[in-house]
């Protein structure tokens, strides 16, 4: 015997083979690692503590979000809408309790159609306006205002205060609520500010126009609007400003709680529970 510790040629061949594929894989793997982590899309950003879910606050409130679905002025669900739930910063929603209590004593429920909206829904309107061959719901939503118009004359902006989560939409409901009737052929071309019976249908009472019709007529004190449905738009407006509300003068829908915790915050996380989770009421 030699004393040597060299492999048979064989055996050394089969080694140096598999210290070749150990090697080869380990440096695919963390390559495959690599990419996959490069293109991995970032976290989705998350509300901050101040945001809850209104249904946490108060249950008893109606919700019926207009932008997860494609009833609306678009026509197609909106951008950063992943389901149907009102996000509010914790003062608004709070106030919002407030106010629901003292309308059930009357007889009546709030019921909201948007709440926070993130800054991609805004860029989707914009995107949307500046579009003017799409005219798919100009026959409910704005027939009387040419899309050309709608930047000019206010109904779509590139920044919106709902973006901020203190801001809301907001009807009445008379108790006790019963479902909306289904929609009849034809009625999604009816005119917003027709007479309630034949617009799209909703189950809230009779405020002149649906809601999101851009229209003169949905200025909360248009002097056109008389009778119940004057009544209806006082009732609203006297229950939230009593509580802290301040409505936008050309929508008779658009609720403001003041002071707003994030007056220059204009927010983009997605409209979905997971961006509150953990969040207390």
């Amino acid at each position: 015997m030699t004393g040597s510790t060299s492999l048979p040629p064989m055996r050394a061949r089969l080694a140096v083979a598999v210290t070749a594929a150990v090697t080869a894989l380990m440096t695919t793997g963390a390559a495959t690692a690599g990419a996959s982590a490069a293109s991995a899309p970032p976290p989705e950003e998350k509300a901050p503590s101040a945001f809850v879910a209104l249904s946490a606050v108060d249950p008893t409130i109606m919700q019926e979000m207009r932008y997860v679905r494609p009833h609306n002025f678009v026509g197609e669900p909106v951008d950063g809408y992943r389901q149907p739930v009102c996000l509010l910063t914790r003062p608004a929603a709070q106030a919002l309790h407030r106010a629901q209590i003292n309308l059930l004593r009357q007889g009546y429920s709030l019921k909201v159609y948007d709440c926070y909206r993130p800054q991609r829904a805004v860029d989707h309107f914009v995107r949307w306006a500046q579009d003017l061959g799409d005219e798919r719901r100009k026959a409910e939503f704005y027939p009387r205002v040419e899309k050309s118009r709608l930047f000019e004359d206010g109904y779509i902006a590139k920044k919106s205060g709902h973006s901020r989560g203190s801001t809301m939409d907001v009807t009445l409901v008379r108790l006790p609520a019963f479902p909306a009737p289904r929609p009849r052929p034809g009625q999604e071309s009816v005119p917003c500010y027709a007479p309630r019976a034949e617009r799209y249908p909703d189950n809230s009472v009779d405020m002149g126009t649906g809601f999101d019709c851009f229209d003169t007529l949905s200025h909360t004190d248009d002097p056109r609007i008389q009778g119940a449905q004057r009544a209806n738009r006082d009732l609203l407006r006297s229950a939230l400003t009593a509580e802290g509300f301040v409505n936008l003068p050309e929508e008779w829908w658009h609720f403001t709680h003041k002071p707003e915790l994030f007056p220059d915050t204009y927010f983009d996380f997605p409209v979905a529970y997971r961006s509150v989770s953990g969040h207390r009421p």
